[in-house]
C-alpha cells in the first residue's frame, strides 16, 4: 500500500442560513458551556453539549485546518460523525472585517456609557472579538487592530473575551 489510511470524522455545520461544512477531518475541537473544550477523534464516545460563543476548528490533516466562528449552538459526536448545530457558523474567510471591527467598537462604546452592567453589549463585543480571532487565523495581516478584551468589567461569566481564558476552560 502507497498511503496509510487515517481514520476520519464525518463532520457537518449547519446553521439556519446554510450548510457551512461538509467533510471529514481527523479531528474537530469545540469549545462547550460547561465542558470547555473539546477534541473529538474517530472512536469518540457518543457525546451532546451546549456549545459557547467560540471558535470550533476542523482539522482535515497535519497541516490543513479550517476555523469556524459559531455563536452557540449544539455538538453531538456519535457514531464517528460531529454534527454542529448553531445560529451562526462563520468561516474564517467569510467574515466582514470591517462589519465585526465595527460592531465591536459600538459594544465597547456601550459599555463605557453604560453605568449599569449591559449582557447584550457584553455579548455584542464577545461575538465581534471571536469573528475577528477568527478572521486573524485565516489571514493574519487582515486584521489591524489586535483584538483585546472589553475595557469595563462585565458581571456575567458567559462574556469572557474569546482571547482570554478562565481558570476552568483549556485553550486548545
Amino acid at each position: 500500500m502507497g498511503s496509510s489510511m487515517v481514520p476520519h470524522l464525518g463532520v457537518e455545520m449547519v446553521s439556519p442560513e446554510k450548510v457551512t461544512y461538509e467533510g471529514t477531518a481527523e479531528m474537530v475541537v469545540v469549545r462547550t458551556l460547561e465542558g470547555g473544550d473539546i477534541a473529538f477523534q474517530p472512536g469518540h464516545a457518543s457525546f451532546i453539549g451546549v456549545l459557547d460563543v467560540w471558535s470550533v476548528e476542523v482539522v482535515r490533516s497535519e497541516r490543513e485546518r479550517d476555523v469556524f466562528a459559531v455563536h452557540r449552538g449544539f455538538v453531538q459526536m456519535h457514531d464517528n460523525t460531529v454534527t454542529v448545530l448553531s445560529d451562526v457558523s462563520e468561516a474564517a474567510g467569510d467574515i466582514d472585517i470591517a462589519r465585526a471591527e465595527k460592531a465591536r467598537d459600538n459594544a465597547i462604546s456601550e459599555l463605557a456609557s453604560d453605568d449599569s452592567t449591559n449582557v447584550d453589549a457584553a455579548s455584542a463585543l464577545k461575538r465581534a472579538d471571536l469573528r475577528l480571532r477568527v478572521a486573524q487565523s485565516a489571514s493574519p495581516s487582515a486584521v489591524q487592530s489586535d483584538v483585546q478584551p472589553a475595557t469595563k468589567p462585565v458581571a456575567a461569566a458567559s462574556t469572557t473575551a474569546p482571547n482570554m481564558t478562565s481558570t476552568t476552560k483549556s485553550v486548545a
